[in-house]
């Protein structure tokens, strides 16, 4: 049926100031799905829910139906966890209404951003799970199921003494990895070595772009894969991808997730950019309290520290977690470890590509700042050099970057395994 609407006068002088949708975008995950409309000015919203069934209602108001807007109903694919359809109209005078149609009830989180960046005003609705997804519990029954099956057994033989590191106080409600050596004398209990990966920016957050196009989070995301593939055919080593797929994790939660996994090391994946296209070579970062080794360094850490207000925070969200791990200084035995190991993967990523600093630099990270977990940030290359974004887009040359950063990492725990667990913490 078509509907005749009779334009007044009153109803042109309002389409000609609407707001206009240049760009409405998806991003479906596991965790979260997340729906983007970006404009040139702010836009004013209401949502709310409605159930039998499940529905989210997003009221835009003083907005026109553009095709970019519109193009939203077809960006909602058959994949996505949380979204089934979305239904898009002329509610009233002044007002669209966007109906969701839901897979299940879900907790939705809506907030607007100011323009950054290439971005102009952003209105983000994230959509997460009513029951949050449990990372650790997860890998946990995947673990255990190897483990009676016989699928993975580590080596024969006891583990060399554990160096003890530097227990960290927690505040109530923080989740802190159950730690615990074996007794003077006995060997270190036999176990999985956990490694968390982290495939740097992801989702609205794209990171650095080479003069090809290819962008960083595309790179970081294939070279993690490749790198958790090797830690996983270890006997006795395990790793977690912190993020497999498309999305975007804000910085804190990345590290949340590291601990929640009890791991005992957290490799974030990145890969270089700089004004002049000449610059190259491999680079290993670690957390320094003191100020950055360079003033490269610093510069780099603030620009991946930034990642945070392009990829799009709900700042209004208080996190006491996020307060304690920012907070927390009491990290001289961790960052030792991180030195430590930041120098293995250094040495071999010396043994495929030009380093671009001979030794390991340090910054102030915030991915880094787990207070009990070695951090590592490694720069694969650099993809604003024309050369080396070539290697970085070659599937075979992604292989050999997973395999050196693989062998630095084996190299740190045979000369530093981690103390045995005699249990693992179940509730994060």
């Amino acid at each position: 049926m078509l509907t005749i609407f009779c334009i007044g006068p009153t109803e042109v002088a309002r389409a000609q100031t609407a707001v206009q949708i240049d760009s409405a975008r998806v991003w479906p995950a596991r965790e979260y799905t997340r729906i983007t409309l970006e404009s040139r000015t702010a836009l004013q919203h209401r949502l709310f829910s409605l159930k039998d069934p499940d529905r989210l209602v997003l009221d835009l108001e003083g907005v026109e139906i553009t095709a970019s807007l519109a193009g939203l109903v077809d960006k909602i694919g058959p994949d996505d966890p949380y979204v089934k359809a979305v239904r898009i109209g002329r509610f009233r005078p002044g007002t669209v209404r966007l109906v969701l149609d839901l897979k299940a009830e879900v907790n939705p989180q809506a907030f607007t951003l100011a323009p950054i960046s290439d971005y102009g005003h952003r209105l983000v609705l994230d959509i997460y799970p009513l029951v949050p997804l449990d990372p650790l519990l997860a890998f946990l029954e995947k673990v255990e199921s190897e483990r009676s099956s016989g699928a993975a057994r580590p080596p024969a033989g006891p583990a060399a003494p554990a160096t003890p590191r530097a227990e960290q106080p927690v505040a109530d409600g923080d989740p802190q990895p159950a730690r615990a050596g074996s007794p003077k004398g006995a060997p270190a209990a036999k176990r999985f070595i956990i490694v968390a990966v982290d495939a740097g920016h992801g989702g609205e957050d794209p990171g650095a772009r080479g003069r090809g196009g290819t962008y960083e989070k595309t790179i970081t995301l294939a070279i993690a894969r490749k790198l958790k593939a090797r830690i996983d055919r270890e006997p006795d080593m395990r790793a977690v991808l912190v993020r497999d797929g498309d999305y975007f994790i804000p910085l804190h939660r990345r590290v949340e997730k590291a601990r929640r996994v009890n791991a005992d090391l957290f490799v974030s994946v990145h890969a270089d950019a700089f004004i002049k296209p000449h610059a190259r070579g491999s680079s290993v970062f670690a957390l320094s309290e003191r100020g950055a080794t360079s003033a490269a360094a610093g510069w780099l850490a603030k620009r991946e520290n930034e990642a945070d207000l392009i990829g799009g925070v709900n700042l209004d969200i208080q996190d006491p977690y996020l307060k304690k791990t920012l907070l927390d200084l009491s990290q001289t035995a961790t960052i030792n470890d991180s030195l430590k190991v930041a120098k293995a993967v250094l040495s071999e990523l010396g043994e495929i590509n030009t380093l671009h600093k001979p030794h390991v630099e340090q910054a102030s990270f915030a991915v880094l700042k787990a207070p009990d977990i070695p951090s590592i940030l490694v720069e694969t290359a650099f993809i604003s050099n024309p050369l080396e974004e070539r290697k970085l887009r070659d599937d075979a040359y992604q292989t050999r970057m997973a395999e050196a950063i693989f062998a630095g990492i084996k190299r740190y725990f045979a000369k530093n395994p981690p103390l045995a667990r005699e249990r693992m913490a179940q509730n994060p």
